[in-house]
């Protein structure tokens, strides 16, 4: 689907919540998961190519589960690279060695060259099992010369409508890595709700697709791989004036795509 206006960014989904953001000359990584391996969890593909993530300005975390907070990946990225994160995760990592985390409150700002990052709130648990660090969850608004906004892990809640005003980019999750789902996430069609608040330009559905406990794709594998096209259609149903684009991992989208 073509769109009325063209965004002046570059986004690669590397897969479940891990996603690169090239704009204003600023590179941002999300949520870094870049090994074969985390927990119990394996990847389903390829393993992400680390040519990638040369020259980054910062990474987001959004929370501290194994999923999405890495330490060994972070590692990988260098203990120098910046960090944003929730509250309550910054002691976790500054104990790791890293020496750049910057912990921002719901509501926060701080400023990366001209991109401007906002926590935003988000409806999700933030305890990283077994023992800790209980935390806060967040998702994130990025402001340049357009307007994203990364979601990382969350359901529907109070004041999404009001969230990202003029949004031309929402990364919003639409599923998990198991075949089901418990509370706090969105799945396709509360996704597809999501937009009717959220009114972005394009919708890219994330947090899909990659992860999964060992060999449990093989007995079931529509469930990697269905939810963003469930997304699609319950997005044309209930917010038919948004375009969404179903990036598989490792793709690549930006403003010379002659599909953007």
């Amino acid at each position: 689907m073509s769109l009325p206006l063209l965004l002046p960014v570059d986004v690669t989904f590397i897969g479940h919540s891990t996603v690169l953001i090239d704009m204003d000359g600023v590179r941002l990584l999300t949520d870094p998961v870049l090994r074969h391996r985390v927990g119990h969890l394996y990847r389903v593909g390829a393993d992400p190519d680390p040519e990638r993530f040369g020259n980054l300005d910062v990474v987001l975390i959004s929370h501290a589960h194994w999923d999405h907070l890495d330490p060994v990946s972070l590692q990988q990225l260098g203990k120098e690279t910046p960090l944003i994160v929730p509250e309550r995760v910054g002691q976790f990592l500054e104990a790791k060695g890293f020496s750049q985390v910057q912990e921002l409150a719901i509501g926060a700002s701080t400023k990366i060259g001209p991109v401007r990052i906002t926590a935003t709130d988000a409806n999700h648990r933030g305890r990283r099992p077994p023992f800790g660090p209980v935390a806060e969850t967040v998702g994130y608004l990025i402001e340049g010369s357009a307007r994203l906004y990364f979601a990382g892990d969350t359901d529907l809640f109070p004041g999404m409508e009001d969230l990202a005003p003029g949004l031309g980019l929402a990364l919003l999750p639409v599923w998990g890595y198991g075949p089901n789902l418990g509370p706090g996430h969105l799945d396709p069609q509360r996704a597809a709700e999501a937009l009717t608040m959220l009114q972005p330009q394009l919708a890219i559905p994330i947090h899909w697709g990659t992860l999964a406990p060992y060999g449990l794709h093989l007995i079931k594998p529509g469930y990697l791989r269905e939810p963003p096209k469930q997304f699609e259609t319950s997005a044309k149903a209930l917010a038919p004036q948004v375009a969404v684009r179903i990036l598989d991992p490792g793709q690549r989208l930006g403003p010379d795509d002659e599909e953007w």
